[in-house]
C-alpha cells in the first residue's frame, strides 16, 4: 500500500500538531499546582527560540556542539571501522576482543565522566572522549557484521589475482561494507547527540549542555525549553542526512 505525497506531507504534520496540543494541555493541567510550567509551554519556548535565533549566541553554542560531534564521531569513524574489520575478518581476533567490546559496550558512556576528568582534565578533551566511546560501539559492530556478510568469492578473486591484504581491504573489503558503515555512523549520530547534552555539562563554557545549564541557573526556562526543542530540531537533521548519505551510496551501488 503505497502513500500519497500529499499524505507524506501532511501525517508528519498531523503528528507535530497532536503532539503540540499534548504539550499544551500538559502544561495547562502542571499549572495548576505550579505557575511557573507555564513559561515551558508551547508559545513561550517558540517565542524565546525565535528571539535565541536572532542573537549570535546561541549559533556560538550550535557551532561548539556540532564541531564536538564532528571530531568525536572522526573519532569513533577512525577507530571503530578498523576495529570492526578485524573482528569481521579475524576468528581468533573476535573470539579474544569481542567479549571485552561487549562489556565495555554496556558501559554508560555518562559513567566515565569523573574519570576522564581526572585523566583528561576539564575543557574539550574529556568531551571528545566520552562522544567517541559512544559513538565507537555501533559503527564496530555493524562494520564487523557488514565484513562477515561479504561474498566470499570476491575474497577467493582477490588471492587469485595476487592482491596484496591492504589492496583487498581498500578495494575490496572497504567498498562492500560501506552502507554497513553508513549505518552504524546513522546509529552513533543518534547515540552521540543524546550523550553531547551532559558530557557539556563538564567543565565547558559554551555549547547546548552549558546552554541549557546556564538558562536553568538564570531562570529562563522558556529559553531552556527553547533549547530542548532546538537539539531536538539538530539532531533530526542531523539523522536525516544520515539517512540521506545512505540511501544516495545505495542508489549508487545499485547503478554500478
Amino acid at each position: 500500500m503505497t502513500v500519497s505525497l500529499k499524505a507524506r506531507t501532511l501525517l508528519p504534520l498531523a503528528g507535530f500538531a497532536v503532539a503540540l496540543l499534548l504539550w499544551q494541555l500538559g502544561i495547562m493541567a502542571l499549572q495548576r499546582d505550579t505557575p511557573i510550567a507555564a513559561a515551558f509551554a508551547p508559545l513561550q519556548a517558540g517565542q524565546a527560540l525565535l528571539q535565541m535565533l536572532q542573537g549570535p549566541d546561541i549559533w556560538r553554542d550550535v557551532a561548539l556542539s556540532l564541531r564536538r560531534v564532528g571530531i568525536g564521531l572522526s573519532a569513533a569513524v577512525l577507530l571503530g571501522v578498523p576495529l570492526g574489520v578485524l573482528v569481521g575478518s579475524s576468528r581468533r581476533f573476535a573470539a579474544a576482543a569481542m567479549p571485552l567490546f561487549q562489556l565495555l559496550r554496556m558501559v554508560s558512556p555518562l559513567s566515565w565522566m569523573p574519570l576522564a576528568v581526572m585523566t583528561l582534565g576539564v575543557g574539550d578533551a574529556p568531551v571528545y572522549f566520552l562522544l567517541a566511546f559512544a559513538a565507537v560501539w555501533p559503527i564496530l559492530l555493524n562494520t564487523a557484521a557488514g565484513v562477515a556478510r561479504l561474498d566470499p568469492n570476491w575474497m577467493l578473486l582477490a588471492r587469485s589475482l595476487s592482491a596484496t591484504r591492504r589492496e583487498t581491504v581498500l578495494h575490496i573489503v572497504l567498498p562492500g561494507i560501506t552502507a554497513d558503515v553508513l549505518t552504524g555512523v546513522r546509529l552513533a549520530i543518534g547515540i552521540i547527540w543524546i550523550v553531547l547534552v551532559p558530557a557539556e555539562m563538564l567543565g565547558v563554557s559554551a555549547g547546548l549542555g552549558y546552554f541549557i545549564l546556564d538558562a536553568r541557573d538564570r531562570l529562563a526556562y522558556s529559553e531552556l525549553m527553547a533549547a530542548i526543542v532546538l537539539i531536538g530540531v539538530l539532531g533530526y537533521t542531523l539523522d536525516y542526512l544520515a539517512r540521506m548519505a545512505h540511501a544516495r551510496w545505495l542508489h549508487i551501488r545499485a547503478q554500478s
